[in-house]
């Protein structure tokens, strides 16, 4: 494969990779080893992504094989909740047996995306600080501050993202609990936990129900760990109700939403910059939506939080930004980007609630989810910007053939 620039590849550079392989390194010598293993491991893969040709065939076979994958969500959810129970109910059990005082989650790229989306429930049925940080800041940075009373929660699909598991290694050296989310078992990752719980999902096209069914099992195993920790409440097994609802409305959001979202795909396709902005769970959906476009297209993406839009002239004039804003406090402000948006002569496209109207007037098209709990919106507000990602790939793909 070609160097995107087209001067070819350069050589990687030399000297120690991670801090991990100093010699003050934290961690044993075994573990510096895997460590060495993953990081050759993972510049491999880099090598093998993607190029930026618009009809690069690598990337357009993983987008033919994203949009199936996107409406088996429902299946991946309902297939990791109930393969899953018996070991979930086992984590959680070991777990009240000593509290954690703090939780810490922690994944690169769509795996830290589905902890700020879990976060809002755990927080909220646990009653202790769950706090989502990139694997790179925990594992070279954060762990200092961790001891047995923090539980570090870990993401990675293959189970060798590199980083994650340098934040597993060091959190276990530093004598905090460590439990694996991942999809393949016999992983580096789900090797060395403590405990590790699987996600039953394929990832053979860009990632997307890798990362609601991960979602929806940390949501199970924070209300399996409340009852199990004597906060069993109305507000729990509401949150329940709402967490086994969420496949049939993530099917139906899907089926109700794609024509809209094809459209708007379609018109935006001659684009090269997407904007996506939200707060609380909903930036999880906008990390999720910045990701999906820069995988599925060659073009840039990015994700704002919901206030940091308004201390810089964020959008520029022609740029389409979605704004994610399901039912919460963050509406309000979400109004306020909507019509900043508009005012630098941009495209807004809201994603809200069924009943939410305070983002009409100012949006050029509207599209209504379901109203659920706030702290499992992520679940449903990813969905249409998957789609918008998958469908703008395919436009794509159809001018540049032209």
């Amino acid at each position: 494969m070609s160097h995107p620039s087209g001067s070819g590849a350069p050589a990687r550079p030399l000297g120690v990779p991670t801090p991990l392989l100093e010699a003050d390194s934290p961690v044993d010598a075994k573990a510096r080893a895997l460590v060495q293993d993953l990081f050759d491991a993972e510049a491999r893969l880099m090598d093998a992504l993607p190029t930026d040709d618009p009809l690069d065939e690598k990337r357009r076979r993983r987008v033919d094989l994203t949009r199936p994958e996107i409406l088996g969500q429902p299946d991946a959810i309902r297939t990791t909740l109930s393969v899953e129970r018996d070991a979930i109910a086992a984590v959680a059990a070991a777990l009240a047996k000593a509290p954690p005082r703090r939780i810490v989650m922690t994944g690169c790229g769509d795996s830290l995306a589905v902890m700020v989306g879990a976060r809002l429930l755990l927080e909220t049925v646990l009653g202790v600080p769950c706090e989502p940080m990139q694997a790179l800041d925990f594992a070279y940075y954060g762990a200092r501050t961790v001891g047995p009373d923090t539980l570090l929660v870990t993401l990675s699909s293959s189970g060798t993202t590199t980083r994650t598991v340098e934040a597993m290694l060091i959190a276990r050296a530093r004598g905090a609990r460590t439990l694996a989310l991942s999809n393949t078992p016999g992983s580096a990752l789900m090797t060395w936990s403590d405990v590790a719980l699987r996600i039953h999902a394929e990832r053979k096209g860009w990632p997307t129900q890798a990362s609601t069914a991960a979602m929806a099992l940390l949501m199970q195993l924070g209300l399996e760990l409340a009852r199990a920790l004597g906060r069993s409440s109305q507000e729990v097994e509401d949150l329940q109700a709402a967490l086994d609802a969420m496949p049939a409305l993530i099917a139906a959001t899907a089926a109700a939403q794609e024509d809209a979202v094809r459209a708007i795909a379609e018109r935006e396709a001659d684009g090269a910059i997407y904007l996506f902005a939200g707060g609380g769970p909903s930036y999880a959906s906008a990390l999720f939506g910045a990701a999906k476009v820069k995988e599925c297209t060659p073009d840039h993406a990015l994700a704002i939080p919901q206030e940091e839009f308004h201390h810089y002239n964020s959008q520029k004039a022609g740029e389409p930004l979605f704004v994610i804003a399901p039912d919460g406090p963050s509406v309000a402000r979400a109004r306020d980007t909507a019509f900043e948006g508009r005012r630098w002569g941009g495209r807004i496209y809201g994603v809200v609630s069924e009943d939410e109207d305070r983002l009409d007037a100012l949006s050029d098209a509207v599209l209504r989810l379901p109203a659920v709990p706030e702290a499992l919106s992520a679940l449903v507000s990813c969905v249409p910007v998957q789609l918008f990602a998958y469908h703008l790939a395919i436009a794509k793909f159809a001018k540049a053939a032209a």
